[in-house]
């Protein structure tokens, strides 16, 4: 990595995507922050890493916990030079009758948490003059999502945002990375609820591709890292094809996702 990253913090770090992140960050020796809602995973975790480890447990989706890790990005004593928030959850089904308050919390852990998180460690880096801001995306946010639409619309706000963000701190020696992976072979899928059998196998992409290819956009000082060749070209049909023709297709895709 080009930027002199000595501490990072990472969000939703207790499994898939996130302990992904931990471990490839630790391999370079960058000290760590693990945030997630499970403090025994999280231990675990910190417990195997040969670097220096936090623990902070939080539910993103409750505002108090979230000031919590606001302030630690804010202590300038333990700067933090790399924030990767990776932290999300996707809820399957129509708007009239998925639950209301699952949809804010989804709202909370995938828009509102990165906003806060971002802006409370931005100073400290400009400062700095170095680090930057990993901001997980998806595929899920380059189209309208029926049957998904409260996590496909989190996830385009997540693009337009990180993009902007990048050009905000060109010139700044601070960087910001959108990455925007496929279906990956975490407990997302489970989460969500998505039945078994609803995506093929084929599909999956293992995390540790995707987390090698974040760390290495970020490196380059790339705007956007779309992993997976699969991936890109569906990233680009995405663009290129009539907004119509994505909705259509993309309702097709995720009535299997929904439990009828």
């Amino acid at each position: 990595m080009t930027a002199p990253v000595l501490r990072a913090l990472v969000t939703g770090a207790s499994a898939g995507l996130g302990e992904t992140f931990a471990r490839r960050l630790a391999d370079r020796g960058v000290d760590l922050v693990l945030v997630a809602r499970r403090e025994q995973r999280l231990q675990e975790l910190a417990d195997e890493l040969p670097v220096d480890v936090e623990v902070v447990v939080a539910d993103l989706a409750d505002r108090s916990d979230l000031a919590r890790v606001e302030a630690r990005l804010r202590d300038a004593e333990r700067p933090v030079d790399l924030l990767v928030n990776n932290a999300g959850f996707a809820a399957y089904g129509p708007v009239a009758e998925l639950d209301a308050d699952l949809q804010t919390a989804l709202v909370e852990v995938n828009v509102t948490a990165p906003v806060r998180l971002t802006r409370a460690v931005l100073p400290g880096l400009l400062a700095r003059g170095r680090g930057g801001i990993i901001n997980l995306g998806s595929t899920a946010g380059f189209q309208a999502n029926p049957d998904g639409a409260s996590y496909g619309g989190a996830k385009a706000f997540v693009h337009s945002f990180t993009e902007a963000l990048y050009e905000e701190l060109r010139g700044s020696g601070v960087h910001a990375l959108l990455v925007a992976p496929g279906i990956t072979a975490t407990e997302f899928q489970a989460v969500a609820g998505v039945p078994d059998g609803a995506v093929p196998a084929a599909a999956f992409m293992p995390p540790g591709p995707v987390v090698d290819a974040a760390l290495t956009a970020f490196a380059r000082g790339d705007a956007v890292c779309v992993p997976g060749a699969a991936n890109r070209l569906m990233a680009v049909g995405a663009k290129l094809a009539p907004a119509a023709v994505g909705r259509r297709v993309s309702a097709f895709v995720h009535r299997r996702y929904v439990r009828r």
